[in-house]
Formats: structure tokens, C-alpha cells, sequence
């Protein structure tokens, strides 16, 4: 499973980042966002999303070993192992990895809010 991302599609609307932190942090801060949506200039209305992968590159660089995969293919962080050292979010090649208020590191758990409210088909869900 995946989120496919069709960059010629994106609106540019951010509506996918505002869902995503109201469903895991229930309020709108758009920094808290599991995604990045990239605007592209000089060209106008050029919108690139970035989303996690699982690409795994974060657990491979973890030195804690705190991030792992679930059955499911998607990798989490385990807070209780995790040092807040940052790694993870510097190898993150698609740049969403988050740190959060406590300095732990999150990141997409697959929830597909954000492929839910894309009306534009740019974030689909693939099993």
C-alpha cells in the first residue's frame, strides 16, 4: 500500500496537510503536517506533493533502532526508544518527517485522510 502522488494534479488547496493535523493533533497548525506540499516558481500554480514512502531510509539511519515496520509495510517511531537525535529527519528524502512538541520525530502512519479530501486526485490511495 502507498499514497500515489500525480504532482499535475495538485491544486495547491493544502486541504490534505489541514486534515492531517486535525485528525492527529485536533487542532490546525500546518507545520504539524505529515506531508509537504512544495510550490514551484517562477512557473505559477505548479504544486508538488511530498509524501512518506516507507522508504525505510529513517529506520536505517536510527541509531536507537526506535523506528520499525509494522505488518503493514508502514514504519513508526517508538517514543519510548527514541533520543530525539534528529537523524531520521535529516536522511528523510522527501522531507516529512516532523519533530514534534516533545522532540520526538513522527511521521504518515497511512491513515488516508489525506487522499479522502484530495478532490483533485492528486494523493490517491493504492493497495
Amino acid at each position: 500500500m502507498r499514497i500515489q502522488v500525480t504532482a499535475e494534479a495538485c491544486s495547491g488547496c493544502r486541504l490534505c496537510r489541514q486534515v492531517c493535523v486535525v485528525e492527529k493533533f485536533g487542532e490546525v497548525n500546518p507545520r504539524k503536517a505529515r506531508l509537504r506540499i512544495e510550490a514551484r516558481f517562477p512557473v505559477p500554480g505548479r504544486y508538488v506533493p511530498h509524501v512518506c514512502d516507507q522508504c525505510g531510509d529513517c529506520a536505517e539511519a536510527c541509531p536507537t533502532e526506535a523506528i520499525v515496520q509494522r505488518a503493514d509495510g508502514v514504519y513508526e517511531v517508538q517514543p519510548e526508544l527514541c533520543t530525539a537525535c534528529g537523524v531520521c529527519i535529516d536522511v528523510c528524502p522527501e522531507g516529512v518527517m516532523v519533530k514534534g512538541p516533545d522532540d520526538i520525530p513522527f511521521k504518515c502512519d497511512f491513515c488516508w485522510r489525506c487522499t479522502e479530501v484530495c478532490n483533485t486526485g492528486a494523493l490517491v490511495r493504492v493497495e
